[in-house]
Formats: C-alpha cells, structure tokens, sequence
C-alpha cells in the first residue's frame, strides 16, 4: 500500500490493509516475502548498532529501546503518516513489542496468537495459534509481551506456563516444553530473551504463591540448563527498616522474628515473579533482572522477614544461573510496589563523577535507581516522578491511603535512553489507592493478595512522561498525561521519544526538551512498546493499538505502522 493512496484514507479512524481474514485455523498462507535470513549471536549482539532490524524486546541486550537511525527525526516527523495497518484476529489487550528481522515482523496477542507479517507493507505471512491448555491462572489480563528470535526459530512464553519454539519461515511448532505447572499459578506473558544458544524466561505469579525464578532453555532441543530461585531458601536477609531512599518503612521487627521463629521461612510460596526481560552483559557474562512482589501482596504476617529477593535487582552468572549479587529496593513490601519495569545498562557517572558501567531501574515508587553492574550497590535515585503520600503507611482492616498506588509510578512499561543525552525516559502513573489487609492461608494455586489495593474513586487520576538525567538524579522534563500512562517508550538517533496512551493517542516528543511534536489517534488504547525498522531505505513506527486489561483501556487488535509521507 503507497502512502500517496493512504493520504486518501487519513479521514478514516482505522484503516484495513491486510488482516484477519487471511488467518488459517493453525498455520495458513504461504511465504510472501523471501526466507527469514538465519539470525545468529553475533546480529543478536550487535544490535544496539543495527539501524535496519528491531532484534530484542527492548531493542538490543542492555535494553535501551534506543533506535540508531535519524531518517524521522525532530524537523520532519510531523509529515509521519500510517504506512499499513494489519488487523489480528484477537479484540484485545496489547502488549506485544514487534520484533523485526530483514523486513520480516513477529507480533502476538492475547491468548498466545503469533502472526508474521511483511514489514513493508502488513501483508500476513503466517499465523499460528498456540494449543491451549486446560489451566491457565495469570494476573492482569492474557497478555504476551512479545517473542524472541535466533537461529531459524521464534520462541514464545504461554498463558499456560509452555515454552514453544516455531519455525521462523512456516509458523509451525517445532517443540514445546513446560515450564512450571499452571495449577499452582504459574503462567508466562513475558517475552523471552536468546543468548548464546539459551533461552531465559522468567514467571508471573507472584500473586498466586508461587515461587519465582529465571530459567533457562535449550534452543535446539528445550532441554532445561539451570535455574535461579528468586525467593531464597532463607529468605529473611539482613532485617531491614528503611528502604533504598532511606525511609523507615515501619516495621516491627520483632513481632517478624516471632513469627519467623513458629511459621518458618515461607520461601516456597513467597512470589517473586520475573514480569520482564533481563539485560544481559556480554563482557561480564552476566544477566541483570528485576523481582516483584512478595506473596501474599498485603499480607506481611505470613512471610516474615525481608523475603529476599523480591522487589530486587539481581545478577546472576549468564552460563549457569548462580547468583552475583542483589540490590533490594523495598524489604518486607506490603503495598505491591514491586520492581517490574526492565532493566537497562549503559554508562553512568558514579558517585565521585566518574564513568561507570551501570543499571538502571525504574521503580514503581516514581524513582529511576541507578546501580554499579560490579555489585549491583545504588549510586543514586532520581527526583520522584509522581507524588509520593504517607510513606510507608502500613495496610489497614479498614484501608488505608499511600502514594504511590500499587500500579506505580512506573509499571511494567520499559524505560527508554538516550546515551547521548544521557537521559533516561519513564511512563507513569498517578492513581490514588487505599491498601486493606486481609489474612488468609495459603490457597494453593489461587489468588492471594493478601487484602485488597482500591483506587479511590473521587481522586483525579494521570500519568507522565518524563525525562531523568541519571547521571545526577535530576528531572530535566515532564510532560503531563491526561491518563495513567501504562506501555513503554522507544527513543531514537532523530532525536524523538514516542509513547502511546489509554485514550488512543500515539505521540512524539522531543527528547530533549519534551516538546509534543506530532500525534495520531489509533482508536483503541496504544498500550504497549514501539519499535522501529528500516526496509529498502524507509525508516518504520511500529506499535500495537489494543488497550490494555490491566487499566481497561479501550480494547482494538491493530497493529500500525507509520513512515514520512512523501
């Protein structure tokens, strides 16, 4: 389709051009735009520097989501227009991160839908449906994030708790293999990540009483290779009363170690799930990944101790798994503000203003923390994004209120940079909550929050996006959302942030003084991460327009890309 004729169709809030009726029931259509090249490690390892794929769920190993070419940037992007925009089959939440492989294009959808498609003009190539099981238990919607490639294979994580690797050029399985059993509330809508003839995949679940981990899996064959616990086996760490800011987060020690003493350590049902992709650092060969939250969420009673490792930054040896170090943001969490949005390494100035190697975290507390990737140690945390009320206010029988709300700050929503600028950029948001505990035992497999987190609902709710330079910790700029903002940001050498939000907007911005450069309304929540390619010369705009479950942002199935006009 040529954008001189979509010009003509601008008028139109959504526009066609190839979509669901082409679906087959398993795999259907042939080849339509050559063979997948074999990707290899080292594509995979060079792809911070590849201005023509999107290869990573964030871009490149150390997540960036930091695009290298400059062709749409700040003096032309207002001429962007829609190139395609391919319809899946599935009316619903969107998360997915479109992965791009010589102008060949991987997305999903809820349920565990994977389609391919021509990145150049939206045509379907295949489109397979993953082979549901009885049992699915997952929190915040039948997300996936996305898939991973290497080799001639695509690996996608299931609502049912599977690994399944697919033929790049057909769409047809090629194995599949269980990662954790579902019926006691294991599930995956993360995508995966390839390293060296690995795949590593972590688990939601950390609302059901599972016990979180990171595994990893043999591309070839889907042989397990090790796995890293992130619930310790003592799981009671160092007794911790303030939290990574320094706050006293009230707790009573010894009512804890009382409990500890006739409970036990609850480390086989404390959480602890991995929501998002790890970083991974070739030269040290290390993997760096964020923890959520304990289990129960609001119910501290049952878990005493500070439930090592979650809410933490973890690093662990990439060949066998075994821990490096760890950085713990909230000890003992009892408001759900566990740590979800991925991590990201690149060059920092440590304390005394030299360079270091570095990884940064944004936290849903409204901090950036910036870390040392030798020990993990904290250098600084950033000005707060949102407002931060009643910290650390316990839960209460009745309720009680703190900011921020459990959703964040930021949520899952990847953080983008810009080496550069050396600026960071978060989506947040700002929902006022009340926290009520509620004890009950263990529920083997079902949900246990513990109590209850509730917005209120005559408080005026937001989001932002925000720019953090984290060499200093300072906010250089924050532009205001009318809603809470949940997705990711994609940053790129043009010098242009781009972020979509729940009321269908698709939006650029100037990455260094947050100016709105130019907009699109996509009718339906534009709620999950963009990437961007090139082919044959034109630089591409990818993101997903299907809302999002978790905020009940309006729900679509488009999946839209955007190049300049002519």
């Amino acid at each position: 389709m040529k954008l001189k004729f979509l010009k003509a169709l601008l008028a139109l809030p959504l526009v066609l051009v190839a979509g669901s009726a082409w679906a087959q029931e398993e795999v259907g259509g042939g080849t339509l735009y050559g063979d997948l090249s074999y990707v290899t490690q080292d594509m995979l390892s060079r792809a911070a520097g590849d201005g023509n794929n999107f290869l990573h769920t964030n871009g490149n190993y150390q997540q960036t989501r930091y695009y290298p070419s400059r062709q749409i940037n700040t003096d032309n992007v207002g001429k962007l227009r829609p190139a395609w925009i391919f319809q899946t089959e599935i009316v619903d939440t969107m998360e997915t991160t479109p992965i791009v492989v010589n102008g060949v294009m991987y997305v999903t959808t809820a349920f565990n839908h994977v389609y391919a498609l021509d990145a150049r003009t939206g045509a379907q190539i295949w489109h397979h449906k993953h082979d549901m099981g009885p049992i699915t238990t997952y929190c915040c919607g039948p997300n996936n994030r996305g898939v991973a490639v290497t080799g001639d294979k695509v690996f996608m994580g299931t609502l049912d708790a599977k690994l399944v690797a697919l033929d790049a050029k057909t769409g047809k399985q090629v194995w599949e293999t269980e990662i954790a059993d579902p019926e006691l509330g294991y599930s995956e809508t993360m995508a995966p990540t390839v390293v060296n003839d690995m795949v590593l995949i972590g688990t939601n679940g950390g609302e059901y009483g599972i016990r979180g981990f990171v595994k990893a899996f043999d591309t070839e064959t889907g042989e397990l290779k090790w796995t890293f616990h992130t619930t310790a086996e003592d799981s009671t760490g160092v007794w911790a009363t303030h939290d990574a800011t320094g706050r006293d987060m009230l707790r009573d020690i010894e009512a804890e170690k009382a409990a500890l003493a006739e409970q036990g350590d609850p480390y086989e049902t404390l959480g602890g799930g991995v929501w998002q992709n790890p970083a991974v650092d070739l030269e040290t060969n290390r993997v760096y990944f964020v923890v959520g939250n304990p289990s129960p969420d609001l119910d501290g009673a049952l878990r005493p101790g500070d439930n090592l490792y979650t809410d933490s930054l973890v690093a662990v040896d990439l060949n066998t798994g075994e821990y490096v170090c760890h950085f713990q943001y909230i000890a003992h969490d009892v408001w759900d503000l566990d740590a979800v949005s991925p991590p990201i390494i690149t060059t920092v100035k440590d304390a005394d203003g030299n360079d270091v190697k570095g990884v940064l975290h944004g936290g849903k507390t409204g901090h950036v923390y910036v870390h040392k990737a030798d020990d993990c140690s904290l250098i600084r945390f950033s000005e707060a994004m949102v407002p931060q009320e009643n910290m650390w206010t316990l839960p209460t029988a009745d309720g009680a209120r703190m900011l921020p709300g459990a959703n964040g700050g930021v949520e899952w929503s990847p953080m983008a940079i810009d080496p550069t600028q050396r600026l960071s950029y978060a989506i947040n948001l700002h929902q006022p909550m009340t926290y009520t505990v509620s004890s009950t035992p263990y529920p083997e497999g079902k949900l246990w929050l513990g109590g209850s987190f509730d917005v209120i609902p005559d408080e005026e709710q937001w989001g932002n996006v925000t720019a953090v330079d984290y060499d200093t910790g300072k906010i250089r700029w924050k532009v205001r959302t009318a809603e809470p903002m949940i997705g990711g940001v994609l940053a790129t050498a043009g010098g242009l942030v781009f972020t979509g939000e729940g009321n269908g907007l698709f939006k650029a911005y100037d990455s260094t003084s947050g100016a709105e450069l130019w907009r699109f309304q996509a009718g339906a929540g534009v709620n999950a991460p963009p990437s961007s390619y090139t082919v044959d010369g034109t630089q591409y705009i990818v993101v997903a327009a299907g809302g999002n479950a978790q905020l009940n942002y309006k729900r679509g199935n488009n999946i839209i890309a955007f190049a300049l006009a002519d």
